[in-house]
C-alpha cells in the first residue's frame, strides 16, 4: 500500500490533448447527479493522462471508478503505480540522480539510450510479475515523457516511442508526492486494457461515462491520433458515435470531448451529423502542441452531452 499523502493527485504524464487546462470549464458541464452524489460509477474509456478522472475521483463521490485504454504502455504504467508505487519512485530517483548533473550533450546520449532500451522491449499486457522489469519500464516511460519534446506520447507504426529530446533545463522527473497521491486514488480503481466498447459491461443508469478519444484532426497537417499504433480515423469516430448512442439507451450519463472542425471549416458538420440529437457545447482551449508557434493559440473544442 502507498504511504498516505496530503497532496491531491494530478496526471503523472504530460499528454497531447490533456484536459488539465480545461477542468474548470468541463466541471461546469458535469451532471448535477454527480455533484449531488447520486452517480455511483465513473467510467473513462480513453483515460490518457487522466486529468478528468483524477478531478472527478477527488472532487465527487462515485463508489466505483473504472478506467481503460487501448495503449498497453499507458495501462502498464497505471497498474504498476497502483501496485508498486514506492519501487517506481526509487527507480525514478535513480534516473533523476544520473540525468540532471549531465551536460547537454551527455543528456542527449542518456535520453536516446533510454529510448532505445524502452523500444527494444514491447510492453506485455499480463498483470503478473509487475515488480521486476515493469517497474523500470514505467520509470523509463515517465522519464522519456518528462524530458522529450513538448511532453508528447507518440509512437510509430511499429509501436515505438519516437519523440526526440526536449530542451528542459531542470525537468521534474520524480514527483514522489504526486505519485503517492496517484497510487492512493488507483487503490479504488479498476484498470482495464482494451477497446473502449469493453466498458459496456459496467455501465448502467447510475454511471457517468466520459469519453476523450484521439481527436479528429482539424487540418490536413494536424495529427493528434498517434497515441498507439492503431489509427483512429473518421470511421473509428463514427463507430464511437454509434457506441455512444448504445450507452445512451442504457440510461447512462455521457460526456465526450473532441476537436471542433469549425475552427477551420464552418461548413464541416461531421460531429453535428454523428451526434445528431445530443447537446453540443463549445469550450475554449489553447492548442500548445504545434510545430508552428503562431498556430498555438485559443481554439474551440467540443463537449457532446446527453443530459
Amino acid at each position: 500500500m502507498p504511504k498516505l499523502t496530503q497532496s491531491k493527485a494530478k496526471p503523472f504524464l504530460k499528454w497531447a490533448g490533456g484536459k488539465r487546462q480545461l477542468l474548470p470549464q468541463i466541471d461546469r458541464f458535469l451532471p448535477k447527479a454527480l455533484k449531488e452524489g447520486s452517480i455511483l460509477r465513473y467510467v473513462e474509456p480513453f483515460v490518457g493522462s487522466g486529468a478528468v478522472f483524477f478531478h472527478v475521483a477527488q472532487s465527487y463521490s462515485p463508489t466505483h471508478l473504472y478506467i481503460s485504454d487501448f495503449n498497453k504502455e499507458l495501462i502498464l504504467a497505471y497498474r504498476t503505480i497502483q501496485q508498486h508505487v514506492e519501487d517506481v519512485i526509487s527507480a525514478l530517483r535513480e534516473i533523476e540522480h544520473n540525468y540532471l548533473p549531465l551536460t547537454d550533450e551527455a543528456r542527449k546520449l542518456y535520453f536516446y539510450d533510454q529510448r532505445a532500451r524502452f523500444n527494444a522491449v514491447l510492453a506485455g499486457s499480463k498483470r503478473s510479475s509487475l515488480k521486476g522489469k515493469y517497474v523500470q519500464r514505467t520509470a523509463q516511460l515517465i522519464f522519456l515523457n518528462r524530458t522529450c519534446y513538448n511532453g508528447l506520447f507518440r509512437v510509430n507504426s511499429k509501436g515505438e516511442f519516437n519523440v526526440p529530446i526536449g530542451s528542459y533545463k531542470n525537468p521534474t522527473i520524480c514527483d514522489a508526492a504526486n505519485l503517492q497521491a496517484v497510487a492512493t486514488v488507483l487503490q479504488r480503481t479498476e484498470i482495464h486494457l482494451g477497446s473502449y466498447d469493453e466498458c459496456e459491461e459496467v455501465v448502467d443508469e447510475n454511471t457517468l461515462v466520459y469519453f476523450d478519444p484521439p481527436y479528429r484532426p482539424i487540418s490536413k497537417t494536424a495529427n493528434f491520433t498517434a497515441y498507439s499504433k492503431q489509427a483512429f480515423d473518421d470511421q473509428a469516430q463514427t463507430d464511437l458515435a454509434k457506441f455512444y448512442r448504445k450507452l445512451d439507451q442504457h440510461g447512462a450519463l455521457l460526456m465526450l470531448s473532441n476537436s471542433d472542425p469549425k475552427n477551420v471549416d464552418p461548413e464541416d458538420h461531421f460531429f453535428e451529423s454523428a451526434y445528431a440529437g445530443f447537446r453540443i457545447e463549445r469550450v475554449c482551449a489553447n492548442r500548445r502542441i504545434n510545430s508552428q508557434a503562431e498556430k498555438r493559440g485559443p481554439i474551440d473544442e467540443l463537449l457532446i452531452i446527453n443530459y
